[in-house]
């Protein structure tokens, strides 16, 4: 199969949404199919598929912008400046099948009339939420797809029905994410402090300032923060307030993230709604013990062996810290390693093809 993946932040942002698509897209050119990605980064002379550049502006540019219909938030401003460059180098006849996660322009450019051939079908993937899937308001009307990739049993309960739909969770790299050795002094952390490391964007629905105050309750405990985004400010003003002397903000490339996942005692992530969270992986092919969110669709990803609060308490978040880390580390690292191998990126790569196979085939007997 020709396989394109269109987002605007490929080979610019190691962020969820981007990590996941390289990843998948990887695990495919292995399985003999020809890749393309299109984003806004630049080229690596070593990934093993083509990667054409598309010129846009930087979604920081967009933080102080208005929410406004099509135009929700800084990530829409920086897909409309993406979008005609995309539609000029965007060439449907040349591929079988199209992946992105964006909406609504990509979404629409993807899915436009064709005046001499025809498009190859479209799969849309709910790395940032299904909302646009299922809603019928503004301009969630025009959505469409021929295939839906549901990213939680959440997303695949709420579409199956409407829309050609595939369970496929994202994975991890569980050769590069592995127990070790702790690089503390690399990062500048404390050697002798308990570490509790979050590994979030600065963004209103990651509740890092939620983290900041259950830490903050730990004697002795250090916060270390990777991550950065508009509300860096705040937060630094908030840890110099509750955590003088006791807190690191980073911001790591994505080849450090497995040394510093090394370097914590113990993994916090407060998200509630979140897609997926592929950090909740990372950790645990670690084997760090993970406080977080208590839902199903946190269980579904990490078992029911995690300390999993209402983290609305923040005393409950505190207690579910400090029991994390007095609990032996022997007697739950293999389990979570086992765990995180069942989403291994081989595995998930294997579920893209059948499901894309299923889609072209599909469309073509059309």
């Amino acid at each position: 199969m020709k396989v394109l993946f269109a987002l605007p932040g490929l080979h610019r942002y190691d962020r969820g949404a981007e990590i996941a698509f390289i990843e998948v897209a990887r695990e495919l050119a292995k399985l003999g199919h020809t890749i393309t990605l299109m984003g806004s980064g630049k080229r690596k002379s070593a990934a093993p598929y083509r990667f054409l550049h598309v010129g846009c502006l930087a979604r920081e540019k967009f933080s102080a912008f208005p929410s406004l219909p099509l135009l929700r938030n800084d990530y829409a401003y920086e897909e409309l400046t993406f979008s005609p460059h995309f539609l000029l180098q965007y060439q449907p006849e040349e591929y079988d099948v199209t992946l992105s996660c964006s909406y609504p322009f990509t979404n629409w450019i993807l899915r436009r009339p064709v005046l001499l051939g025809h498009r190859p079908p479209h799969v849309f993937v709910t790395e940032n939420g299904d909302w646009p899937a299922y809603s019928n308001q503004s301009e969630y009307r025009f959505f469409g797809c021929e295939g839906l990739v549901c990213t939680n049993p959440d997303f695949y309960q709420r579409n199956y029905i409407r829309w050609r739909s595939r369970l496929i969770p994202n994975g991890v790299d569980c050769q590069r994410f592995s127990p070790g050795a702790d690089e503390r002094q690399k990062f500048g952390i404390p050697q002798d402090r308990l570490i509790v490391l979050m590994a979030s964007a600065l963004i209103e629905s990651k509740r890092v300032d939620l983290g900041i105050q259950a830490v903050s309750r730990i004697p002795d405990a250090h916060l270390v923060v990777a991550g950065d985004g508009p509300l860096r400010q705040t937060i630094e003003m908030a840890a110099t307030r509750l955590l003088p002397g006791r807190f690191t903000l980073l911001s790591v490339p994505a080849n450090q993230m497995p040394a510093l996942y090394r370097s914590a005692n113990v993994f916090l992530h407060l998200s509630k709604e979140e897609a997926f969270g592929n950090v909740f992986l990372e950790a645990m092919a670690t084997g760090l013990p993970i406080v977080a969110q208590d839902s199903a669709r946190t269980r579904w990803i990490v078992g029911d062996d995690e300390y999993l609060v209402d983290t609305d308490q923040t005393d409950a978040i505190s207690a579910a810290i400090i029991t994390a880390v007095e609990t032996p580390l022997v007697k739950q690292q293999q389990n979570r390693i086992n765990k995180a191998a069942l989403f291994s990126w081989t595995k998930i790569g294997a579920m893209y093809q059948d499901f894309l196979r299923e889609i072209v085939s599909g469309w073509k007997k059309q």
